[in-house]
């Protein structure tokens, strides 16, 4: 267990019973905040994730997904952790890398997939229309954390990794069709 992580004994404390929760360091606050709606969508995000996966995705998506799956547990902790907490320095939280290695993905699968021809309808393959359905759940992630950010300092990396995790399940989706044989659905315009 990494140090200042918590031990979880026991699931349920009735500490949350009026409404308010614990932030990384102890602070109180309700759980309707600005940082606990960020840090919840982001969790959120993971749990779509995690549906995609037990779908049953192509080889290649899975390994990516399952890191970025703990990637978004570090960017929970740069959340969840003020930061004028002294004790943040220990967490751990999204690095340049992970941003990097996200742009290099989506390079690499658009590569694969091609050029968009038209915008796309979130569908085709069910892999594919879950990641869609991650996708937009990110973006709502990265919605909230800009409204934390007018009021609170967060992670310098937070919100460009999720820009880019946005733009990497897109084309994970046009991937899995690609891989799948799936035609990608196509807006009609004015149908």
């Amino acid at each position: 267990m990494l140090p200042g992580m918590p031990r979880l004994t026991k699931i349920y404390t009735k500490t949350g019973d009026e409404g308010l929760t614990g932030l990384g360091g102890g602070r109180r606050v309700p759980k309707d905040s600005a940082r606990v709606r960020a840090y919840g969508t982001v969790d959120e995000l993971n749990s779509a994730i995690g549906v995609a996966l037990a779908l049953g995705l192509s080889g290649r998506l899975t390994s990516e997904l399952a890191t970025i799956q703990n990637e978004l547990f570090d960017l929970g902790s740069d959340l969840c952790w003020p930061s004028d907490d002294e004790r943040r320095e220990r967490i751990p939280t999204v690095q340049p890398k992970h941003v990097t290695k996200l742009e290099q993905l989506i390079d690499e699968l658009n590569g694969i997939v091609g050029p968009l021809q038209n915008f796309l309808l979130p569908g085709g393959s069910p892999g594919a229309a879950q990641l869609h359905v991650a996708r937009t759940i990110c973006r709502r992630a990265e919605r909230e954390t800009i409204t934390l950010s007018r009021d609170e300092t967060i992670g310098e990396l937070v919100l460009p990794y999720l820009n880019r995790l946005s733009d990497a399940l897109f084309v994970m989706a046009r991937y899995e069709n690609h891989e799948r044989g799936v035609d990608e659905p196509l807006w009609q315009p004015g149908l």
